[in-house]
C-alpha cells in the first residue's frame, strides 16, 4: 500500500467513536482484512460472517459494531461504532486527500480551449484536455488530463471529469458528478432504418442529462436521445463498462453494477438496483424500488418493489425453486425413460 500518515489520535478525531475497548498506541502502517492484518494494521467488521476472525485477528486496531461481545487481545484496541464500514470510508476518504491531493486551480498550457468556453478561475484543466465552443464549467470542477468537453456542454460545480472521459456535444453533468476515465456521455443511439436494404443510421439530436451527484464508471456508455433527452437521475451511481441506450430515464439513487446493459427508451425508478450483466429490453417500465439480480433478463414490465432473477426474470425465490428442480431433471428422465421401457417390454 502507498505510504500515508495516520495515527490513533487522527483515527479517533474522524471517527469519534461509541467505545472503546482495550489499548495501544503507536503509527498505523496499512489497512488490511482481519485474517491477513499484522501488528500495526487497522481492520474492521462489516460483514457478520467474519465476526469469528475478530478474536484470531493480529490486527493493533479494530473497528467493531457496538453490539460486538469479545475483549480485545493485549496490546490490541477495539473502537466500537454504529457502522465500521462507513467509519472505514472516513478514514480511507481522509488518506485519499493525502495520496491524492486535489490539483491546484489553473488551464495546462498544453489544453484547448475554446475562446467562447467558461471557466472559472477555480477550475482545474489539465493537459491536452480539450474544451470546445460554448461550453460552461461549474466552480472547483476538475477537467482531467485528456478529458474532452464538447460544444455548448455544461459541467456542475464540483464535478469531477477524469483522464479520457467524454462529455459530449449539449449534455448536462450536474453538481458533483464524478465521471472515470473511458466514460462516454453523449456518443450517438444505436438507431438504424433499412431503406431499400440499407442500413441507414438515425440522426440523434437529442441529449444526455445527468443529475447532481451521478457517478459513471470506467468504460461506460451513456447514449445521447433520438430526441429530447437521456436522463439519470440524482445520486445514482453506475459501474464500469455500463450500457445505458439513448431515451432512457434513470431515477433518483438507483445502482447498476458493472456490464449492466440497457435498451432504448425504457424507464427505471427510484432506488433500482441492476446485478451485474442484467439486462432489460426497450420501451419497458421498472418500478420503484425494485431489485434484478445478476445476468437475470428482464422481457416485461416490472411493478413496484419486484425482487426478480433469471432469464426470463421471475420472482426470486420461484426462480430459486426453479434451479432446485432443474437439478433433479436427468434424474427424472432417466426414470421416465425407464418406466416406458418397462411398459412397451409388458406383454
Amino acid at each position: 500500500m502507498p505510504g500515508f500518515e495516520l495515527n490513533l489520535s487522527r483515527v479517533l478525531q474522524i471517527l469519534s467513536p461509541t467505545s472503546v475497548k482495550g489499548s495501544w498506541d503507536g503509527p498505523l502502517k496499512q489497512i488490511a482484512s482481519l485474517s491477513d492484518a499484522q501488528p500495526g494494521d487497522l481492520s474492521f467488521l462489516a460483514n457478520r460472517k467474519y465476526r469469528k476472525q475478530v478474536a484470531e485477528s493480529r490486527a493493533s486496531v479494530i473497528l467493531l459494531p457496538e453490539d460486538f461481545e469479545g475483549d480485545p487481545q493485549p496490546d490490541q484496541l477495539y473502537l466500537m461504532h454504529g457502522n465500521p464500514s462507513h467509519a472505514l470510508d472516513m478514514i480511507c476518504g481522509d488518506i485519499e486527500k493525502q495520496l491524492a491531493p486535489r490539483p491546484e486551480p489553473g488551464i495546462h498550457p498544453s489544453a484547448v480551449i475554446h475562446s467562447s468556453s467558461k471557466i472559472p478561475d477555480s477550475v482545474h484543466v489539465g493537459a491536452l484536455a480539450i474544451v470546445e465552443e460554448g461550453a460552461v464549467l461549474g466552480e472547483s470542477c476538475i477537467i482531467d488530463s485528456q478529458a474532452f468537453v464538447g460544444r455548448f456542454a455544461q459541467i456542475g460545480d464540483d464535478s469531477v471529469l477524469k483522464p479520457r472521459a467524454v462529455v459530449a456535444d449539449y449534455c448536462l453533468i450536474g453538481r458533483d458528478c464524478f465521471i472515470h476515465s473511458g466514460a462516454i456521455i453523449g456518443s450517438d443511439g444505436f438507431g438504424y432504418e433499412t431503406i431499400k436494404g440499407l442500413h441507414e443510421r438515425s440522426p440523434q439530436i437529442g441529449i444526455v442529462v445527468l443529475e447532481d451527484q451521478v457517478d459513471v464508471g470506467a468504460n461506460s456508455t451513456i447514449d445521447r436521445a433520438r430526441f429530447s433527452e437521456t436522463r439519470v437521475g440524482q445520486g445514482t451511481k453506475i459501474d464500469n463498462q455500463v450500457q445505458v441506450a439513448h431515451n432512457v430515464t434513470i431515477g433518483k439513487g438507483c445502482f447498476l453494477a458493472s456490464q449492466v446493459g440497457i435498451a432504448g427508451s425504457s424507464s427505471i425508478g427510484d432506488f433500482v438496483l441492476l446485478g451485474g450483466k442484467a439486462g432489460l429490453s426497450g420501451h419497458l417500465t421498472v418500478g420503484d424500488y425494485c431489485q434484478i439480480g445478476g445476468s437475470t433478463n428482464v422481457y416485461q414490465n416490472l411493478p413496484p418493489k419486484s425482487f426478480v432473477f433469471g432469464d426470463p426474470a421471475m420472482p426470486y425465490y420461484q426462480a430459486q425453486k426453479f434451479n432446485v428442480l432443474r437439478k433433479k431433471l436427468p434424474d427424472l428422465f432417466r426414470r421416465v425413460d425407464s418406466l416406458e421401457n418397462h411398459l412397451q417390454s409388458d406383454p
